[in-house]
This record gives structure tokens, sequence and C-alpha cells, in this order.
């Protein structure tokens, strides 16, 4: 079960004016949060649901990451999460709470109508070590409360990473490049993970479980680390400085990776894998491993167009975004381009730059954000030059659950599409066809929810709006012609060359080829929200035992590694607790 796109519920924000409260020029919010805090952690120490329920709003969020579920829940309303502490509070044992009396604690105004006092805080519980934030709002009478708590687990106990002062300091006297083979070569021994993917996902994890004394082998089938950025479109935004980065990552990170390798099959066999590799020499090595995450990619990178009538019969050529490498491919040709998402922006400008004759084919609406100004309003002060330290900013931006983020969302995108009124006019003016996002979220629904329909724009909307890309809409296609397209409202589109960027297909697909059916019918849905608003099938259990899902943007990767090297951790040293998971 999952939310249907354009039905997420719309909590009310917490505006001064609907709480009928005001803030008071006097306000101590240092000694508020306190005195709050104190309450807090005295009940949940002593394990009493109610009296912790107490010190919450009615529609307040509670959103828990492994530290109190082991899972990712999230649980709205009063009712939810004095059900959630009544069965998860004498389990978790949290315990140690120690508030932190840092520049974060006081009273934080993100727009004139809203207030909260923020506060972050340590605890443990009976396995790990965890962090959570606070946000406290206003009532009528002048008491605070609150509104939204995250708690995220952080480490484990006893199991640290091993890092910084942690690292190994021992000499290595001429032995470090034959110990580096040994290790990366497996001759004797088995990894207890083996990774499918050697992109930012399968590195992440890689270089979190390594930090865990977890022995792990990348298998990656490209020639080398980052060719999977490499190997794409000529016009993709950063390929190359970001593939050689993840390169230089694996390497200085010293994470075990056999590159030109391919992972054939993974048969289960109980609570083991077995694995079967293709090296690029030809050889073959089998490994039973206890765990396999697939760090595929957002996507099967299957050729995802639809079929249509005459496909056939069209004299030109045919293919997907996936297989697109240059414009210069096509000089001289005339191009249709179907899809008006990122990957056809960049392929329509690749074919302009290139002097190729392109017209890019809009099927639906899209939301179009400058980076220029969306940047600034969406990011500005978190994930910045002059923002937050990273590890703080993505915890932040964790503590927002989804829905009721929502509201926030709304407002965000509305002042940037203020900023980008002449842009988004021009391209109206075009004929382009807009949406302001799922339920006026701009991009960021959007992405959780089809990972799609968006362009952050960096020069492709002018190219449009001026009509150097050239732009067709209006009618859906009613078939392939010999030289084109037509249209049910009877208009032809001529072209010699269709680049299908329509999508990259369902992420499930790749566990389906290498573990077989009968494991991908047990898998769980992936990616979009579920009815909580937490992403689906990603980073947690994925319906099949040691069998995990790894992707995401740089951003997630970083954050979202940790929480599965954790898992993996807590359950190889038989840590890891009963996850408290939803009945969907």
């Amino acid at each position: 079960m999952s939310t249907p796109i354009n039905a997420f519920p719309e909590p009310p924000l917490p505006t001064l004016q609907r709480l009928n409260a005001t803030i008071p020029d006097d306000l101590d919010a240092k000694t508020v949060a306190k005195a709050w805090f104190a309450a807090f952690a005295r009940s949940a120490e002593a394990g009493d649901a109610q009296a912790v329920s107490q010190l919450f709003v009615d529609d307040a969020f509670w959103r828990d990451m492994l530290a109190l579920t082991w899972d990712f829940r999230t649980f709205s309303g009063l009712p939810k999460i004095t059900q959630f502490l009544t069965d998860r509070l004498g389990s978790a044992r949290p315990t140690a709470f120690t508030l932190r009396d840092d520049t974060f604690l006081g009273l934080h105004r993100p727009y004139p109508d809203i207030a909260w006092i923020n506060l972050f805080f340590d605890f443990q519980t009976a396995t790990g070590i965890a962090f959570g934030i606070a946000r406290l709002i206003p009532d009528a009478n002048g008491e605070w409360k609150a509104h939204t708590v995250f708690t995220n687990l952080e480490d484990l106990k006893n199991f640290p990473e091993k890092i910084g002062p942690l690292r190994n300091a021992a000499p290595n006297h001429g032995k470090w490049v034959d110990d580096r083979k040994k290790e990366a070569e497996f001759k004797d021994t088995s990894p207890t993970v083996l990774i499918v993917g050697g992109g930012q996902s399968g590195l992440g994890v890689a270089a979190r479980l390594k930090a865990l004394d977890i022995p792990t082998l990348v298998v990656e089938k490209n020639q080398r680390i980052g060719d999977n950025w490499r190997n794409r479109y000529d016009a993709l935004c950063l390929h190359d400085p970001l593939a050689n980065w993840l390169e230089n990552y694996a390497e200085t990170l010293e994470l075990n990776v056999w590159t030109s390798s391919s992972v054939i099959n993974a048969a289960q066999e109980g609570d083991l894998w077995n694995v079967l590799i293709k090296r690029g020499d030809g050889s073959e090595r089998t490994f039973t491993v206890r765990h396999v995450v697939f760090a595929t990619g957002l996507g099967s990178n299957d050729d995802d167009f639809p079929k249509l009538p005459g496909m056939d019969t069209f004299k030109g050529q045919i293919l997907h975004s996936s297989r697109h490498k240059s414009a210069a491919d096509h000089l001289g040709k005339k191009v249709v381009v179907v899809g008006a998402g990122t990957s056809s922006h960049d392929i329509c400008v690749d074919y302009f730059e290139q002097g190729v004759d392109v017209t890019m084919l809009q099927r639906g609406p899209t939301y179009i954000m400058s980076t220029t100004n969306g940047w600034k309003v969406s990011m500005g002060g978190v994930y910045s030059e002059d923002g937050l330290p990273t590890h703080i900013a993505d915890r932040l931006t964790a503590s927002f659950p989804h829905h009721f983020n929502i509201g926030l969302a709304q407002r965000t995108t509305k002042a940037i599409a203020e900023l980008d009124r002449d842009l988004l006019d021009s391209l109206r003016a075009r004929g382009f066809k807009l949406t302001d996002g799922i339920q006026g979220t701009g991009f960021g629904l959007l992405a959780r929810s089809k990972a799609g329909g968006y362009y952050l724009d960096t020069g492709a909307s002018k190219l449009i709006a001026d009509g150097k890309i050239k732009l067709k809409n209006g009618s859906p296609i009613a078939s392939f012609t010999e030289t084109g397209f037509k249209f049910e409202d009877g208009s032809e589109l001529a072209a010699d060359v269709v680049v299908f960027a329509t999508g990259l297909g369902d992420s499930s697909d790749h566990i389906r080829r290498i573990c077989g059916d009968e494991v991908s019918k047990n898998l769980k849905p992936v990616w979009g929200l579920d009815p909580e608003g937490e992403l689906k099938g990603v980073w947690r259990d994925i319906g099949v035992k040691g069998l995990w899902l790894m992707l995401g943007n740089l951003a997630m990767c970083r954050f979202h590694s940790k929480h599965v090297a954790l898992q993996i951790k807590a359950m190889e040293e038989r840590v890891f607790g009963e996850r408290y998971s939803a009945a969907y």
C-alpha cells in the first residue's frame, strides 16, 4: 500500500495565528527548552509513555530512524505517538539524555508567522548511541510543547567506527601493496557483504562497513570506478569530475573493488547467499556471503519507453536516452527527444550546441526551477558555502517528516516561482506546459514519488523559450509513421532520430535478474512514499533476509549509507533488536 500521487495529507503548519499564540519579547528560549527537556528525559527514562505524550501537541510528529524502532517510521498525531512509546520505551530503554547547549538551541523563525524552539540532544538505548532534534511551539496560554521530534541511531555501543583516533596506527614497512591485494582478492575466504555496483551508493556503504570491520567486496561491471558516470551522455553536468572523485574515493579509503566484473547469480540458501561472479579475464568465483547489497541505481537501466503503433515502420533510428552518448552522432539529422525531464533537457541542449535540429516532445507538464534562485531559497544557510556543517545539515533535513514538510515546501515553491517569474512566463509564452509539482511542492515530492517530472534549469529553459530548442506538445502520440510521428489531433512531426528520455524502469529488476523470480516476488515495493511518508524499500528491510537496496543522490547516500551499515553490523554482532514496522 502506498499513498497515490496527489493524495498526500497536508497537515496545517503551526502558524502563530492558528495556535492563537504570540512570542513574548522577553522569552528565554533556553530556559523553556531546558525545562521541557528535563521532563522529557525523566519521563522517557522511566518508560512512562503517557507522561512523555503530555509534552506534545495533538498534531505532533515523531520521526525515528532505527534508534527506537530498528526501522524508518513517522508517527503523526498524539494517539499514534502514544502507542509507539507504549510499545517501544520498555524494549529500547532510552537513557543518558543530554541536552546540547549550543548555537542551535534557541528560538527559530523560519517565517514571520511561524516560530519554534529548536533543541538538539543525545541519548543512548539498550544497544545504541543516538541523537535527537525537537521543535517546541507555543499555545494560547504560553505553554511550549513538542511539535516534531526526530531520533536517529548514530552508533552501536561497543562497536564504534574505526575512524579518526580509532584508525589502525600500526606502521607498515613496505607491505601495503601486497596486503591490499590480498585483502581485495579474498583468496581463501568470503566477504561478509557483497555489494553489486560501485557508484556512490555502493562505495558509500562499503566505506561505512569497512569502518565497522565488516569484510566487504564491491563488484562493478565497468572497467573503472566512475564509468557509470563517464559513459553517460556527454552533456551530463559534472559527470567527469564526479567520476574521477569516486575513483579517488575508493582508492583513498582502501575499498575492496573488483572492476570489469559482473554478478551472474545470487542464490539464497537459508541465511546465506551463494554469489557467482564473472571477472574481466573470464574467470569465475563463487562466494558464500551473509548480505547482498544492490547499489545499482534508481531504475533498471533497461530501455523503458512506450511501445507505440507503427514503431516497426519508422525508417529512422530509435534509441533510449541511456544509449545516447553525443549529439555529434547525429549531425545533419532532424532529432525528436521524447520527454521533458532532466535528461531530455540536457540532451536537447547538446543537440542545439552541435547545430542539430532538435525538438522536445513534451507529453505532460514539467516543474521548472532555476538553480540560481532555487538553491538559494531552498538550500541557503543549510547546504551552501555559508551553511551548516554537513553532518548537522543532513540531520536537520531528516528531522522534517515528509508530510509535515509539504506546507513548508509549498511556501518555498511559491517564493522560487516569484523569483523565476520572467523565466516561467517566457516558457508559457512559448507553449511549454508547467506545473508547480505535486500539491504545489516543487520538485521534492516529484523526486520521492516518481523520480522525475522536473528540471532544475541550468540553461535549457531559455533555449526553449527563445525557440532554439523546438517544442511539440498538446496532443498525445497516435503512432509512428515512416518519417516521424502522427498525433491524435492529426498533426505530424518529422524525425530522422527519436530519443526516448522516458525513465529507466524499476530498480527491483536488477534483483530479479540476479536473484530470480522467487526472491523477486517477495520484495517490498521500491521508491515512492508509504502512508507514513517514508520512502519504500530502500536502506531498510526489503522483504528478503540478507538483501538490501541502497540508492539515492549523493546526500542520501552520504546519510543513509551509515543506516545500512549499522543494521548489518548489529545483525552480525547479534545486537539487532526487533523491527517495529508498519503493517502496510
